[in-house]
């Protein structure tokens, strides 16, 4: 049964079904906060007073060792996993079913929480195949997670290590065991807060600390975070996507050569460009039309990436424009696709709740055809600042944002979504083709 309690002129109001949560007014968070948590009487097992009924094991502490703490002053409580300490970052949520291990390593979701929607994260374990994160400096990708149950232990032929302690070997704060399904809901309704998230063995937080760091951070708005993210010095990638049983091949006599500005590049768009028989060459986010087109390529793409488009372009658009000027045909995927928006004159927004999730559909405006894709983005595109001669060619059938653009006469467009997936389905895979079909074409040319 649902329990009240009243602390502080305060009313929590805790509810079994599917977790609880604990929401406080925007005006602060309550003193001794953790003594009423301590001292009220759950549904839960007598040494498990945790805010939900899915956790099967105590902590070494009888309080609850994991918090969320939003920049509105509300707090989800659960079971700490992963790395110990606290973060600041945007809390966004994932509708992907499978895939949990390509999410928290993609580099597109730097500086962000993700909670997972679906409630059963952990069952494969994790291994070191399906990290998608390409350089050293992009390993750390996403910097805390949320889960509805807690991980169970792997069961999986690839898996190497169970999740819990893979988290902790790569730095991510976890929590689990929060209602997942509110916290949706909030960022439905309200957008996607600013937050921090915490894990501390002995089950001790100070809150308004904590409250306090995380409505001093800035958000992602004006964060020029590929920076963070794309490698230090140029590398060359030959590479396939992974197939069963052989796992990786690699491309033999490639027949293009493609280079690749590293804004957060995931590794499977760089396998995806294998697939059609490239070359690969990585160059860092701040490498000049000069460096890329002195490799003479036969196209160049434009990675996805984390953090504001705007920021970025400041010093990544100027050159793209020279790119396109170029007439070397181009593709731009997720961050890359707003940056080629951006130096054709087109402008960017951040979006209230984003699209993030391996189920979205979206529409190719020139067939009608439906594509279900996989998605990561917090900003976008504005299609009524398009100039003449780009073409929107893909929108949302979510809330009818812009998905993709090509510009009219020449080998270059780009999509908002994720053509290589990982996770996600493979719908989207003939882009690849298409842009293998330009370089051809401009080959022969």
């Amino acid at each position: 049964m649902p329990r009240q309690m009243l602390t502080a002129n305060i009313q929590f109001t805790f509810k079994a079904w599917m977790g609880r949560r604990v929401v406080f007014p925007p005006d602060g968070l309550p003193q001794g906060l953790l003594s009423a948590f301590q001292s009220a009487c759950f549904d839960t097992a007598p040494d498990a007073p945790y805010l939900s009924v899915v956790l099967p094991t105590s902590t070494p502490s009888s309080a609850p060792t994991g918090a969320l703490v939003l920049a509105d002053g509300a707090v989800f409580l659960g079971e700490g996993l992963g790395a110990t300490g606290a973060a600041e970052a945007e809390v966004c949520f994932n509708t992907a079913m499978t895939g949990y291990q390509e999410v928290l390593t993609d580099p597109s979701y730097a500086a962000q929480i993700v909670a997972f929607t679906f409630p059963h994260i952990g069952n494969v374990g994790a291994n070191a195949e399906d990290i998608e994160s390409s350089s050293p400096a992009a390993a750390a990708a996403a910097r805390g997670a949320l889960f509805r149950a807690r991980p169970t232990p792997p069961s999986n032929w690839r898996a190497a290590d169970p999740l819990d302690a893979w988290l902790k070997s790569r730095n991510v704060i976890a929590l689990a065991g929060l209602d997942t399904r509110a916290l949706t809901k909030r960022i439905r309704e309200l957008g996607m807060p600013n937050a921090v998230i915490a894990h501390a063995p002995d089950g001790q937080f100070d809150l308004d600390a904590l409250h306090a760091r995380a409505k001093a951070w800035p958000g992602l708005e004006g964060q020029d975070l590929a920076k963070d993210v794309t490698c230090a010095q140029s590398y060359t990638v030959n590479e396939q996507r992974w197939r069963w049983p052989d796992g990786v091949a690699p491309v033999n006599d490639p027949r293009f050569t493609v280079v690749v500005m590293d804004y957060g590049v995931k590794r499977n768009i760089l396998r995806s460009l294998g697939d059609i028989g490239a070359r690969c060459i990585v160059l860092p986010a701040s490498a000049t039309a000069e460096e890329a087109l002195a490799h003479k390529p036969d196209g160049i793409m434009l990675s996805n990436g984390p953090g504001d488009p705007a920021a970025t372009g400041v010093y990544a658009a100027p050159q793209i424009k020279k790119m396109v000027e170029s007439g070397t045909p181009m593709m731009g995927v997720c961050l890359g696709h707003q940056m080629l928006g951006l130096a054709l004159g087109a402008r960017t927004e951040k979006m209230p709740q984003g699209h993030h999730g391996s189920n979205h559909p979206v529409q190719d405006k020139s067939t009608g055809k439906v594509e279900i894709v996989s998605m990561n983005h917090g900003f976008a595109i504005d299609p009524k600042t398009l100039p003449k001669g780009v073409k929107e060619t893909h929108v949302s059938l979510f809330d009818g944002s812009n998905c993709g653009i090509e510009l009219e006469g020449k080998p270059v467009f780009s999509v908002q979504y994720h053509p290589e997936a990982s996770p996600g389905p493979q719908d989207s895979h003939y882009l690849f083709e298409r842009f293998a079909e330009a370089m051809t074409k401009s080959k022969k040319n």
